[in-house]
C-alpha cells in the first residue's frame, strides 16, 4: 500500500504543478491591475510606484519566483482590492464550498442508493422506467440551466425561496443543493441500479431468497453490501467534481465560497486572491482523488496491483 500510495502522489502532483503555473501565467494576461486600480489621471509616476509596491514592475519568471517562494512559507500575498491576506480570504470562503458539496454528495448517495434498490429489484417494471428516465434526464441537465429556471421559477414567479445568499432559514440551501445535487443523482442511480441487478441475481442472493429472507434484507443487507464498491468510487470522483465545479451555481445564487471568490477575482484582477484560490482547490482536488484511490484499492486489491512501477 505504501508502494501504491507514493506512485498516486507521485503522478498526481504534476498535473498540480501545472494548474498552479498555468494560473499564475493566464491571469496576468486579463491586463495590469494598475489600470483598474488607478484612475484615469494617474500620472506615470503613480502608475510606476503601484507596480513598484506590488511587485507588478518585474519580469514574469521574477514574479513567479517570488510566488512559488513565499507560496512555500504560506504567505499567499494581500488582497488588492480589501488589504486582506489572500490566505485568510480563502480559508473564509472554502468552508462554505465544502459544507454545500458534502450535503449535496450526502443526499445524492442516500437518494441514489433508495431509488437505485428499488429501481433493480424489479427490473424493466414501471419503477424500473421511471427510475431510468428520471436519471438519464437528471444526469444530462446542465447545472447552470436548472440554476437559472429555478431561479425565475421559484424565486421570482412564485417567490418561495431566496435567489442568493447565505442568510436565513435552511430554505437557503434549497435552490444551490438541488442545483448540484441533480447531476449527481442520476449518475449515481444507473450506477446503484446496474450493479445492484448483477448482486441481485448472485448464486448468494438466490440461496437467500430460497430460504425466505425477508426481501428487504435481500435486497439492502446482501446486495447493496456486495455493489456499493463501484458506487463509491463514481461518488468520489462526482464529490471532486462537485468542489471544482460549484464556481457557476455560487456565482448564479451569490454564495460566498471559493468559486465565488474566484470569479470575483478574475473580474477585479485580483492576481494574489485568484492564485491562492485556484491551489487550495487544486490540493483539495489532489487529496480527494488520492484518497479515493486509496479506499478503492483497500476494497479492491487488483486496483494497487494494476499500477504500474
Amino acid at each position: 500500500m505504501t508502494s501504491f500510495l507514493r506512485k498516486r502522489i507521485i503522478s498526481s502532483a504534476i498535473p498540480l504543478v501545472f494548474v498552479v503555473l498555468g494560473v499564475f501565467c493566464l491571469a496576468r494576461l486579463t491586463g495590469s491591475p494598475v489600470d483598474l486600480y488607478l484612475p484615469l489621471s494617474a500620472t506615470p509616476q503613480q502608475r510606476a510606484e503601484f507596480s513598484a509596491a506590488h511587485g507588478f514592475d518585474d519580469s514574469i519568471p521574477v514574479q513567479l519566483w517570488d510566488y512559488l517562494t513565499n507560496a512555500a512559507r504560506l504567505d499567499f500575498g494581500t488582497s488588492l482590492r480589501t488589504g486582506e491576506s489572500a490566505g485568510s480570504m480563502v480559508l473564509k470562503a472554502f468552508p462554505v464550498t465544502l459544507q454545500l458539496a458534502g450535503m449535496t454528495m450526502l443526499l445524492a448517495v442516500l437518494g441514489a442508493l433508495l431509488v437505485g434498490s428499488l429501481a433493480a429489484y424489479r427490473p424493466n417494471s414501471l419503477i424500473d422506467r421511471i427510475a431510468g428516465l428520471l436519471s438519464m434526464t437528471a444526469a444530462s441537465i446542465p447545472d447552470f440551466w436548472f440554476a437559472i429556471v429555478g431561479v425565475l421559477v421559484f424565486g421570482v414567479g412564485l417567490d418561495w425561496l431566496p435567489t442568493s445568499g447565505t442568510l436565513g432559514g435552511p430554505e437557503i440551501w434549497v435552490l444551490p443543493i438541488a442545483t448540484l445535487l441533480i447531476r449527481p443523482f442520476g449518475v449515481l442511480v444507473q450506477v446503484v441500479r446496474g450493479s445492484m441487478v448483477g448482486a441481485l441475481s448472485a448464486p448468494y442472493v438466490k440461496v437467500a431468497r430460497s430460504k425466505g429472507a425477508d426481501p428487504k434484507r435481500v435486497v439492502f443487507g446482501h446486495a447493496l453490501r456486495n455493489s456499493i464498491t463501484p458506487v463509491l468510487t463514481v461518488a468520489g470522483d462526482l464529490t471532486v467534481g462537485l468542489v471544482n465545479g460549484a464556481v457557476v451555481v455560487e456565482t448564479i445564487f451569490g454564495w460566498p465560497g471559493i468559486g465565488k471568490l474566484m470569479i470575483d477575482s478574475i473580474l477585479q484582477r485580483d492576481f494574489a486572491v485568484l492564485q491562492a484560490a485556484v491551489l487550495l482547490t487544486a490540493v483539495t482536488i489532489f487529496a480527494l482523488n488520492i484518497l479515493v484511490d486509496v479506499c478503492h484499492a483497500l476494497i479492491d486489491p487488483r486496483v494497487r496491483q494494476a499500477v504500474p512501477a
